[in-house]
């Protein structure tokens, strides 16, 4: 829970809605605006800046912004994250393959009865 989670949201509308919005008002009667804005808990202002935004073509694209080149989804950053984690581990799993040869290597050299994870008693305590 984050510290402001009390506090209210700032309202965000989007460029269908406030389309509508507009055109709905202007076909209205100036009683019925009033009932409009109070029905959707606008001020004349939110219309004011509307309007201003659609005659200066602001809203005409209601297709959400491109996003920039150079910038990667959340998804695409994942994987990147999940290929490194694996080519990270990889490096490790070859390491340590590489440690325990050279150990089983060295394991049989001092201890020559060692074969094969099997201890040959016979051989294993010097007479």
């Amino acid at each position: 829970m984050s510290p402001r989670s009390d506090q209210p949201r700032r309202r965000s509308f989007t460029a269908k809605y406030k389309l509508d919005t507009l055109t709905e008002f202007e076909a209205a009667s100036p009683a019925e605006r009033g009932v409009l804005l109070r029905r959707e808990g606008l001020y004349s202002s939110h219309l004011s800046e509307w309007r201003k935004a659609r005659d200066s073509g602001a809203l005409a694209g209601l297709t959400p912004p491109a996003t920039r080149s150079g910038t990667t989804s959340a998804q695409d950053k994942e994987n990147a994250k999940l290929t490194a984690r694996a080519e990270r581990a990889e490096r490790e799993l070859a390491k340590t393959r590489a440690a325990l040869e050279i150990v089983g290597k060295a394991a049989l050299r001092s201890f020559p009865w060692v074969r094969f994870g099997h201890l040959n008693v016979q051989h294993a305590v010097p007479v």
